[in-house]
């Protein structure tokens, strides 16, 4: 015999199971909510900044590509120092997304390790 098992603590039992379930449904619509809230506020409190490319520390050996790159003119080349190529396009992609602007119309100078 397992106890006394009586309709009233069926029915107790029952009642107990449907409020925590009816709980859980609850949570589960009052989450997105709160989560589109947070967004909201955290969109018009950060105004976000324009992105300044890094100052190139490379010096370089031959005049003409530093008085190219005075006119605008960039060979494409990314100079990785302590950064595996792997890392360094995680890297990029990472920045291009954050930003919102393509990968194509970056550039990218240089990437070290700090």
């Amino acid at each position: 015999m397992i106890g006394n098992l009586t309709g009233e603590s069926f029915l107790i039992a029952l009642s107990g199971m449907v409020i925590v379930f009816l709980m859980l449904a609850i949570l589960c619509l009052f989450i997105p909510v709160i989560s589109k809230c947070v967004r909201f506020f955290e969109k018009r409190r950060q105004k976000p900044e324009p992105v300044r490319p890094a100052p190139a520390a490379v010096p370089q050996a031959d005049p003409a590509p530093a008085a190219a790159q005075q006119a605008g003119v960039w060979g494409g080349e990314v100079a990785l120092i302590g950064v595996d190529e792997k890392t360094a396009a995680c890297v990029m992609a990472i920045v291009s997304h954050e930003t919102g602007i393509p990968l194509s119309e970056l550039n990218f100078k240089q990437i070290k390790v700090l």
